[in-house]
């Protein structure tokens, strides 16, 4: 439902033959032999069969398109690990043709390498299952557009998700959720990371997620983000509020060059 329409969630669209074909490999057993309709047809119009999007295709997806003024207030997403890094989350806000946050789906809820792990902190939950939770506030006063972007191949089956927001007035100070993904592969000759850089406009920052891979014996992670020069990969998000316009992002890598070790 990414409208947000009454009565319009979870309705199941007619799939294309090849989607059906695939999405009903796994249930085939529990089928009437010679079945070849979609599971929903033997219950009969008007049913609300499609907790998921059975199959997320390469391409982008639009998840939410909401008009405000209004709170995005909790978002859950789960879905194989492998759609981690090759998707990318894309969140615009009041009709802004470039977005505020471009973020790899994993890497977004804390969870880099394009490998699953638990987070329990106030804004991001990461449960034992697989669950991802985001509970950062992103008002918005026209519009919420928000995009996934899969890069993968293939269709990646079973993306469940649900995003939570409230229909209210917005203060005038408000300011607007942000995020920006960045990897690096340091040299000794040059060992920096820009987690962020070159951001305009008033806000302020909120918040660091770090998947760092250790290259080099002798630095544990520990203390301040300041080293002594390794050679390592790093990959981080910057979480930051502030009023728009906001200046262009740097462009995403390409999925390859997304890919963890």
């Amino acid at each position: 439902n990414p409208t947000g329409e009454k009565g319009g969630g979870a309705k199941a669209p007619v799939p294309d033959e090849e989607t059906m074909v695939a999405s009903m490999k796994g249930m085939a057993s529990m089928l009437p032999p010679g079945f070849k309709g979609h599971p929903s047809s033997i219950l009969g119009a008007g049913w609300k069969v499609q907790p998921c999007l059975v199959s997320l295709p390469p391409g982008t997806t639009t998840l939410a398109n909401v008009e405000g003024p209004g709170v995005i207030q909790h978002i859950w997403i789960t879905v194989s690990p492998l759609a981690y890094r090759d998707t990318v989350l894309r969140f615009y806000w009041d009709e802004e043709e470039t977005p505020s946050i471009e973020v790899p789906l994993g890497d977004f809820f804390c969870n880099g390498h394009g490998l699953r792990c638990n987070v329990n902190s106030l804004p991001v939950a990461v449960n034992p299952v697989g669950g991802f939770n985001c509970y950062w506030p992103m008002p918005f006063r026209k519009r919420a557009r928000i995009t996934i972007e899969s890069q993968h191949p293939e269709p990646s089956f079973g993306f469940f998700y649900q995003i939570t927001y409230a229909l209210t007035e917005v203060p005038e100070n408000a300011a607007y959720l942000h995020a920006q993904w960045r990897r690096s592969m340091t040299t000794r000759e040059y060992p920096e990371h820009a987690i962020l850089e070159g951001v305009r406009g008033q806000g302020h920052y909120v918040g660091t997620y770090l998947a760092w891979t250790q290259f080099s014996n002798g630095w544990w992670g520990e203390g301040e983000v300041k080293f002594e020069p390794l050679t390592d990969d790093i990959a981080s998000v910057g979480y930051w509020y502030q009023a728009e316009p906001h200046a262009p992002f740097p462009e995403l890598p390409p999925v390859h060059e997304r890919w963890s070790r």
